[in-house]
């Protein structure tokens, strides 16, 4: 489960920038509606670099499910880096990525050439509430409360010169967000690493070909 944690600390990475609220100003709200607005088939690529290393991370959304009045998005996150041992997918069937891992309905995750997993109900929900106590990035009451709006600005990237917003955050991280790219993000800047756009699409599939297997359900610690 070593394993597991450390993509959680990749996804916690890509989901971070999706903290900042949707409140005024207006530009700051436009924004970050792009990833309320998040359809299947919709990808971002990134070249990531952190205490891990210099790695590559997609983000996409690569299907979605009907749950009684409610439409649940699979939300996947890959990270390819220099061992492949330590690349991974990780997806999430949420109904919001800017919930992220808050409430989980399913995860699926697949580590280097180990068989993909499945983890569905309370264990999902247990595991992403996990990886949210053990990542600084999903404290999103003190994302929200601190950011503050620096202005428009030209941004280059690998995948192009975009006009972005630069927002800060009271820890010290930087995003530059469009609402011209899928899920809004074009660069970012924190104490976990950087990130930065190389390319975007609307074609994305999953990148988890085989049939998850169901991990067990583990006994409840008693009290």
């Amino acid at each position: 489960m070593h394993r597991f944690g450390t993509l959680i600390m990749v996804l916690t990475l890509a989901l971070a920038p999706f903290a900042l609220p949707a409140q005024s100003p207006t530009d700051l709200a436009d924004v970050c509606k792009v990833l309320g607005d998040a359809k299947p088939g919709q990808w971002a690529s990134f070249d990531g670099t952190g205490s891990s290393g210099v790695g590559k991370l997609r983000l996409a959304v690569v299907g979605s499910e009907r749950a009684g009045d409610s439409t649940l998005y699979w939300f996947e996150v890959s990270f390819a880096g220099k061992d492949p041992g330590k690349s991974g997918v990780v997806q999430i069937l949420t109904g919001s990525l800017a919930s992220g891992l808050e409430s989980p309905r399913a995860l699926v995750f697949k580590v280097g050439p180990q068989p993909a997993m499945r983890i569905s109900g309370e264990m999902a929900g247990m595991m992403g509430k996990q990886g949210g106590q053990n990542a600084s990035a999903f404290d999103w009451a003190g994302k929200c409360g601190g950011a503050h709006v620096v202005g428009w600005e030209s941004v280059t990237v690998p995948a192009g010169t975009f006009r972005a917003l630069h927002v800060t955050t009271e820890d010290g991280g930087e995003v530059w967000a469009s609402r011209d790219v899928p899920f809004g993000l074009v660069k970012t800047h924190g104490k976990q690493g950087d990130l930065a756009l190389t390319g975007r699409g609307a074609d994305a599939k999953s990148s988890i070909t085989e049939k998850p297997m169901e991990m067990p359900v583990m006994p409840m610690p008693k009290h």
